[in-house]
């Protein structure tokens, strides 16, 4: 489903972040309700439609009132419109810019196309020249060795290994989850 234009939040060459609406509420129950998409969130199971509508769309929604957007962005096809997932870029503090979290989650379809590479790269960036951002986070689980490779090629550095408890049980679990990390100053440095 191709929702109703709304004004970007960033451009790349391939990819347009824009604001959710309400009207993504589909796209949204689809992406979570596909197994693999959910293997290292919820151990592969769905997330109910009532649940996307009364806390997933209300979260992807909030504006933060530090950075003057949404902590979370849908992502579709620059040229086509097509919806590939979502990106995240959420401060970790409803009033400062200074830490945000890089999350991303793509259909599939989109897998091994480079655009979670693309897209997180284009978010760092952004964040570190346009909204005073001091340092980017990211978590995954320990197994994730995809995802974790998405991190490093957006210049995040391994931090640590910690060990959560979560409601059910998600195979890997037991290798922990991982926290890479980005500081201005590495990013600045890495550019010259």
């Amino acid at each position: 489903m191709t929702t109703p234009p709304t004004s970007p939040f960033l451009e790349t060459d391939r990819l347009l972040l824009r604001r959710f609406t309400e009207a993504d509420e589909d796209n949204v129950v689809g992406l979570d309700a596909d197994r693999e998409v959910m293997r290292f969130i919820t151990g592969g199971r769905a997330t109910p439609r009532e649940t996307v509508r009364r806390h997933t769309l209300p979260r992807l929604l909030h504006t933060y009132p530090c950075i003057g957007a949404p902590g979370f962005c849908a992502a579709e096809k620059r040229h086509t419109g097509e919806f590939l997932g979502w990106f995240e870029f959420r401060p970790l503090a409803d009033g400062s810019a200074a830490v945000v979290e890089l999350g991303y989650r793509l259909r599939r379809a989109a897998w091994r196309g480079g655009y979670a590479t693309e897209g997180s790269r284009a978010l760092v960036h952004k964040g570190f020249t346009g909204l005073g951002v001091e340092r980017v986070t990211a978590n995954t689980m320990a197994v994730n060795a995809r995802s974790r490779r998405v991190m490093e090629k957006a210049g995040l550095r391994f931090v640590r290994t910690y060990f959560d408890q979560w409601p059910d049980y998600i195979d890997g679990a037991e290798h922990g989850e991982v926290e890479y990390a980005l500081t201005r100053e590495e990013w600045e440095a890495s550019r010259t």
